[in-house]
């Protein structure tokens, strides 16, 4: 289990207390990949249904693969509403990554059916019209949160997949996008991809050797 998380206690109580106080759609909110090099931030909103509880559910970063698509299975065929969206690497360069990872919680709850009227999100504030409380660590200590950090997780991992067969010698199948000896190695190797976040320190020295060989007519 990942240590950051050690000692806290995964439940639904602050969920029972917003439908105490007469929030009947009450969705958790995170996001998965802001430490990425490549690719986009995604997040996910999920509104669990509290007369189907799915045991297990806890922060992603602390389960493994197998067990985050089972439980994202669980949660894409029981809950009541879950939605994501997404903020491209070419957004995240043009307003930095805790914007970008807004606007993509932003996206994911606007894509809601129905729509919540209460939102629990891990540590940050959404800009839509919905009353909301923002949750330090709410990923390992509230059910709708980690629901929305595995459905999160488990999007942008498939998506990696997919971008792993265009990218080949970068292996991203394996880390995913993050700032790994072997993807460091790759982009000294074969410099940087478009969709790689060319703000990011790692890849800003790439791109920046790249372009003094072009301007120098080493490279086309």
């Amino acid at each position: 289990m990942g240590a950051r998380n050690q000692g806290f206690r995964c439940t639904d109580a602050l969920e029972r207390e917003a439908r105490a106080s007469g929030f009947s759609l009450v969705a958790g909110v995170d996001e998965a990949g802001r430490g990425c090099l490549f690719g986009p931030v995604i997040a996910a909103a999920v509104i669990l249904d509290p007369e189907d509880p799915i045991p297990g559910l806890q922060d992603s970063k602390t389960l493994g693969a197998g067990e985050r698509e089972r439980l994202a299975t669980q949660i894409h065929e029981r809950a009541i509403a879950w939605a994501v969206g997404g903020a491209d690497p070419f957004e995240i360069d043009r307003w930095n990554i805790q914007q970008a990872s807004r606007l993509a919680m932003k996206r994911a709850v606007e894509r809601l059916v129905p729509q919540p009227n209460f939102l629990l999100t891990d540590a940050v504030t959404i800009d839509v019209p919905v009353a909301q409380q923002a949750v330090i660590h709410g990923d390992a200590l509230c059910h709708c949160i980690a629901a929305a950090s595995i459905v999160a997780k488990t999007e942008r991992d498939r998506l990696l997949r997919m971008w792993d067969q265009v990218f080949p010698e970068f292996g991203l199948r394996r880390h995913k996008g993050y700032p790994t000896t072997e993807h460091k190695r790759a982009l000294a190797a074969f410099g940087a991809t478009a969709l790689h976040r060319h703000t990011y320190s790692p890849v800003r020295q790439v791109s920046s050797f790249q372009q003094e060989q072009r301007i120098a007519g080493r490279i086309e």
